[in-house]
């Protein structure tokens, strides 16, 4: 066997830097070129008749799979965003916007909101190609989204800003805009303000409780290949009454489940080697909802499972409450 650091070296003098396959880069590029002529067409058509519903509607009719990605690409609006809002629509009961997107014409049952299945890119682009209502309500959701109190209310202004007839009528300044928030997606995520876990701290703040975050020693000293972070440890790592973890996705993805298996097999050693304390989660966002076998895993591991609704909250300041006091 080669030692570490001929393997070490190896990577470093052999190192190809960046992969990739000619023919596929060839393909898709054929395909970026084919969505920004269909931009420029688009751009073509709001010149010529105006910034109108029906020129968008007509757009994306004839223009197929392609004149949704276009019309995404101008606004801002990514695929996995659409996907989540529409399925937010499905499952909500709102007369002003069923009334917005027609939702009578395009859903033909009463969705059972505990068992929605979320709706694939493929079945959405079908809609709007067949579909004239799923269309029309797509349109009207660009045009006066940001006007509509559910969506005011539950959407972040970063996504709401996009709904705008400036970016539909082509306005540098709202391009540019689009190009900004674009850029920005991933640092925003990452800000740690915007994580909902801020909200926990505040509720232990505002209850003088202490917590710490990290490794747990009896998981460093026994299971260190498979221990986690602790996202809450309260009141200390050393006398740990209660242990939470949190997780608020609002996108999918196949790491769901492995974050399931984890948690169940961080229950049985938190069992193990803390047997005392009381291991919960937070668990919230459109991600799980439409994952419901990965939620449902996920949820096992946990003694109780909060979310980041106000009652929910409140709930939670209960337990807190509860769990310290028996404690004494």
């Amino acid at each position: 066997m080669k030692s570490v650091d001929e393997k070490y070296n190896n990577v470093i003098s052999n190192n190809t830097f960046y992969y990739f396959d000619e023919e596929f880069e060839e393909a898709y590029e054929k395909h970026i070129f084919a969505v920004k002529e269909a931009i420029l067409h688009l751009k073509n058509e709001v010149s010529n008749r105006g910034c109108k519903k029906e020129v968008f509607e007509d757009f994306l009719k004839n223009k197929k799979e392609l004149g949704l990605k276009a019309f995404l690409a101008v606004t801002g609006f990514s695929s996995e965003r659409l996907k989540r809002l529409i399925t937010v629509i499905r499952i909500v009961d709102d007369e002003e916007v069923d009334k917005l997107v027609h939702k009578d014409k395009w859903i033909y049952y009463k969705a059972n909101n505990k068992e929605v299945s979320e709706y694939s890119t493929s079945k959405i682009e079908k809609l709007v190609i067949e579909n004239e209502y799923f269309r029309k309500g797509l349109i009207n959701i660009f045009y006066e989204g940001a006007t509509i109190k559910f969506f005011k209310n539950n959407l972040p202004i970063f996504d709401l800003k996009k709904f705008s007839l400036e970016k539909l009528n082509f306005d540098i300044n709202a391009l540019i805009d689009t190009l900004a928030r674009y850029k920005e997606m991933g640092p925003r995520a990452a800000k740690g303000k915007n994580n909902p876990e801020i909200l926990v701290e505040n509720i232990l703040s505002k209850m003088s409780i202490p917590f710490e975050k990290g490794d747990l020693k009896e998981l460093i000293d026994n299971v260190p290949d498979t221990k986690r972070t602790m996202d809450f440890i309260i009141p200390d790592k050393e006398n740990p009454i209660i242990i939470a973890e949190s997780s608020f996705l609002t996108t999918t993805s196949s790491g769901q489940g492995d974050k399931s298996k984890t948690e169940i097999s961080v229950k049985a050693q938190i069992k193990e080697h803390y047997p005392h304390a009381k291991f919960i989660g937070f668990v919230d966002g459109v991600g799980w909802y439409v994952r419901k076998g990965d939620l449902k895993r996920m949820v096992s591991a946990y003694y109780d499972v909060f979310t980041f609704h106000p009652k929910e909250l409140k709930r939670f300041e209960e337990f807190i409450s509860k769990e310290l006091k028996n404690d004494r």
